[in-house]
């Protein structure tokens, strides 16, 4: 029974409805709501968010605009504590913005002699050495301090945090669980008419280049595409990928699409895009698509998922798939979270540490990647999925069940205070 309510904000980079950010914000309120009921505690969420009202619409939370400070202050001031992350909050790859944000958002919380919690943050890069000091300052007055690799925990130390203040967990996604309501279409028939459309594109040579787009097809067209796929819907085996631009030549895109054609070239399967960050996802998707060409000779057949709403939709995506080749680390997690096997390409430490929790390794990086490599592994794991998740099962349920640890001590550290 709840005895008493506790309000706490939510600093990270939420509201830009990017899916793997989204999915931590999920993934913790979640694991706030659930380690609240078993406290009796009813914790009341207030999240900082870029579009506060598409969050508070997705979620049915309360949300503060990120950037009116004004209204982030007094949304901390009236509240029992911040939560900072997770994510990859702070490092200074993408900007050197992101870090002094993050660290004024805690920091403002301490002037207000509200209790801060790390959560499961990633920490780094950080290239520019006048934010160590920053970072030692703000953390060193934190009331919990939660990583999500072992490298993280590192660089903190290396900045003068003790080991002793510092918790390594997991990423807040691996608990998060599937949606308990059921979508309106079946799985099959949504595959079905996704996979027609791509084929009678393809059949007719005027597949279009925005991936977004649609065609009208003769009558002819659709007879066959829905034949085609009669044939082999629910027979290929399903390869969820999901890849972004991030070399400037293109290397790993035109690897990852030349060692998916020469799979095709050897075995039918069904290859389904998942773009976690729209747009540009999706055209990073259909340039691998363009680049492989006409595949419909080989047997195997392409769609695309365009029809997620909230990150749990993604999720349950990935549950039915055999295979996931990603480069974004929370198609991996997600991956990981539903004991699907899985191929990381590394753009970014953080794939390499996450899947070193796995004990597992990235075929490739951005940089360097041989199409050969990733067709051979691929093959490998096609014939061996069991084994895979034989081997993995004991890490998996180890990371599920740690990945609820920053909330029970969150929770328990707010139900102590009176």
């Amino acid at each position: 029974m709840v005895s008493t309510s506790k309000t706490i904000v939510i600093s990270g980079y939420y509201g830009f409805k990017n899916s793997g950010d989204e999915a931590v914000l999920k993934s913790i309120l979640t694991a706030l709501e659930e380690q609240g009921k078993a406290a009796g505690i009813m914790i009341e969420p207030v999240v900082l968010s870029i579009d506060p009202e598409w969050t508070s619409k997705m979620y049915g939370v309360r949300s503060v605009h990120r950037m009116q400070l004004g209204e982030v202050r007094r949304a901390i001031k009236e509240s029992d504590g911040l939560i900072s992350g997770g994510g990859s909050l702070l490092q200074d790859a993408t900007s050197p913005k992101t870090i002094p944000y993050y660290l004024a958002i805690i920091k403002m919380a301490q002037w207000l002699r509200k209790p801060t919690f790390v959560y499961a943050q990633g920490v780094g890069p950080v290239n520019r050495k006048i934010f160590n000091p920053m970072i030692r300052s703000v953390f060193r007055k934190c009331s919990y301090i939660s990583v999500r690799d072992v490298q993280s925990g590192e660089l903190l130390q290396s900045m003068g945090i003790r080991a002793e203040d510092i918790h390594v967990v997991p990423d807040p996604v691996m608990g998060l669980p599937l949606p308990e309501n059921t979508i309106s279409m079946d799985l099959e028939t949504r595959m079905t008419e996704e996979t027609g459309e791509f084929i009678r594109n393809a059949a007719s040579e005027e597949v279009e280049k925005d991936v977004g787009s649609h065609s009208e097809d003769s009558e002819a067209e659709t007879e066959a595409a829905d034949e085609a796929i009669k044939e082999h819907n629910g027979e290929l085996p399903v390869i969820g990928i999901s890849v972004r631009f991030w070399d400037p030549e293109r290397r790993e895109l035109n690897a990852i699409a030349d060692g998916l054609k020469e799979l095709m070239r050897k075995r039918p399967v069904h290859l389904r895009f998942l773009p976690f960050h729209k747009p540009d996802d999706e055209e990073a998707s259909q340039y691998i698509t363009d680049r492989m060409g006409d595949i419909t000779s080989y047997g195997g057949v392409i769609s695309f998922y365009r029809e997620e709403q909230q990150p749990q939709d993604m999720l349950r995506e990935v549950s039915r798939c055999q295979l996931i080749l990603g480069m974004r680390l929370h198609s991996l997690i997600y991956a990981a979270n539903q004991r699907v096997p899985l191929i990381g390409i590394s753009y970014d430490p953080k794939i390499d540490h996450f899947l070193n929790r796995l004990h597992s390794a990235a075929i490739g990086s951005s940089d360097s990647l041989v199409p050969a490599d990733l067709t051979r592994h691929m093959t490998t794991l096609l014939d061996g999925l069991k084994a895979w998740k034989e081997e993995h099962e004991a890490q998996i349920a180890q990371l599920k069940l740690e990945a609820q640890l920053p909330s029970r001590h969150i929770v328990e550290y707010l139900g102590n205070r009176r």
